[in-house]
C-alpha cells in the first residue's frame, strides 16, 4: 500500500487542514438546533390539560371510589382508592385534539352550557367531544372515539363528570378472534 505512510510521520499543513475542516463539518452536521414546543392558544379545549391538571387534584385528595368493572357482562365492584390517576383519565388524556395538524379538522358548536367538537373526517379516532359547563365550571365531559381498518373495529364511550362519576365504554371486534366489550364505572 503505497499510499499509507504509517503512524510515525506528521501529517502536512494542508492534510491538517482538511482533517480539520472534516471534522468540523461532521460535527456541525451533528448538531441538531433545539425545538421548543411553543404553547401558543389553542383552538380546542385542552383536555389534556384539563385530565393531568384533575389528576393532580384528585391524587391530592385521594377519594374513595366504587369502581364497577365489566367484561362481557361479568361485573366486579370494590371501594378503592385509585393510586394512579393519571393511568385512570388515559384514555381520555389521548383523546385531546390540540395537535396542529388538526387546528381545522374539527367544526365547533356551542350554546350557553356547551361546547361540542365534531370530527369533519370519518379517519379521525376522536370523533366527537361534548363539554358541559355550569357557568365557567365543568359539569361534564363526553368523549367517543373510534377506529376502524380491515382487522378490527373499536368504539370508546367516556363520559367524566367531577367529583361525581366517570365511565368508560368500549367494544372491540377483531376478525377472526370475535367481540370484546367491556365498561369501567367509577362512582366518588
Amino acid at each position: 500500500m503505497y499510499w499509507f505512510k504509517g503512524l510515525s510521520s506528521k501529517p502536512s499543513p494542508l492534510e491538517r487542514g482538511l482533517l480539520y475542516t472534516l471534522c468540523f463539518i461532521a460535527l456541525l452536521s451533528s448538531c441538531k438546533p433545539e425545538i421548543k414546543e411553543t404553547k401558543g392558544e389553542l383552538k380546542f379545549f385542552d383536555l389534556k390539560g384539563y385530565f393531568k391538571a384533575d389528576s393532580a387534584r384528585l391524587s391530592s385528595r385521594h377519594p374513595m371510589v366504587t369502581k364497577t368493572v365489566m367484561q362481557n357482562n361479568i361485573a366486579q365492584t370494590k371501594k378503592v382508592y385509585i393510586a394512579n390517576w393519571g393511568r385512570e383519565f388515559e384514555l381520555f388524556e389521548n383523546s385531546d385534539i390540540n395537535r396542529p395538524a388538526w387546528r381545522d379538522s374539527y367544526s365547533i358548536s356551542t350554546d350557553t352550557n356547551s361546547v361540542t367538537y365534531e370530527a369533519k373526517s370519518p379517519d379521525l379516532k376522536t370523533r366527537k367531544i361534548v363539554i358541559q359547563k355550569n357557568g365557567n365550571r365543568i359539569k361534564c365531559i363526553l368523549i367517543i372515539n373510534h377506529t376502524q381498518n380491515l382487522l378490527y373495529e373499536s368504539t370508546e364511550k367516556l363520559s367524566y363528570c367531577p367529583d361525581s362519576a366517570y365511565q368508560i365504554d368500549k367494544a372491540q371486534k377483531v376478525r377472526l378472534l370475535g367481540e370484546n366489550v367491556y365498561s369501567i364505572k367509577g362512582l366518588f
